[in-house]
C-alpha cells in the first residue's frame, strides 16, 4: 500500500508571514497538531517547513516570547522531511524513525505538497492489520474443528 492510499489529504497550511498566534489558532479549530508551511497560505507548492503544537512551546512560549509577534516563519522547523506519494507505508516509517520525527508531509513528483502522514495514522493502519491477522488465526482455527470434527 502506498502513502497516497492512507496520507490525509486536507493539509493545513501556512505562509511564512502568519503570526505563531494564527498558526496556533488554526491547528487548535482544525484539531491538528502541525501545519505546513508553503510559500502561500493555499497550500500551492513545495513545503517550506513544518510547524508543530510542540515547536509552539519550546521555541516561543517556554522563552516568554510574544506569539502574536513571533512569526511562523522564524520558529517553524525549515526544509521538512518528506516522503513522495507513491511510496510505501515502510519507506515513510524508516524516514520517521531514522530522523525522529511523527510526521511527513507527502509530496508529488514535482515535490509539491499533497498530503500528510503522521506516525499515529501509520500505528492505526498496523493496528487494524493486526486485527485482521487475529481474525484470520480465530477463523482458522474454527474451520479446521469444523472440516476435521475436533471436539471443542
Amino acid at each position: 500500500m502506498t502513502i497516497a492510499s492512507c496520507c490525509q489529504r486536507e493539509v493545513v497550511t501556512v505562509s511564512t508571514t502568519v503570526s505563531v498566534i494564527e498558526a496556533a489558532r488554526l491547528m487548535r479549530d482544525r484539531h491538528v497538531g502541525c501545519v505546513v508551511v508553503t510559500a502561500d497560505a493555499a497550500g500551492a507548492g513545495v513545503p517550506l517547513g513544518i510547524l508543530t503544537d510542540r515547536d509552539i512551546v519550546v521555541a516561543v512560549l517556554a522563552l516568554n516570547l510574544d506569539p502574536e509577534e513571533v512569526s511562523v516563519g522564524d520558529v517553524m522547523s525549515p526544509g521538512p522531511y518528506t516522503v513522495s506519494a507513491g511510496d510505501a507505508r515502510s519507506d515513510a516509517l524508516e524516514i520517521m524513525r531514522a530522523k525522529g520525527v511523527r510526521r511527513l508531509p507527502v509530496v508529488d513528483t514535482e515535490g509539491h505538497l499533497v498530503g500528510i502522514v503522521s506516525a499515529d495514522d501509520l500505528l492505526g493502519l498496523l493496528a487494524d492489520e493486526v486485527s485482521s491477522l487475529a481474525r484470520l488465526v480465530s477463523r482458522e482455527q474454527r474451520r479446521e474443528r469444523e472440516v476435521r470434527s475436533i471436539p471443542t
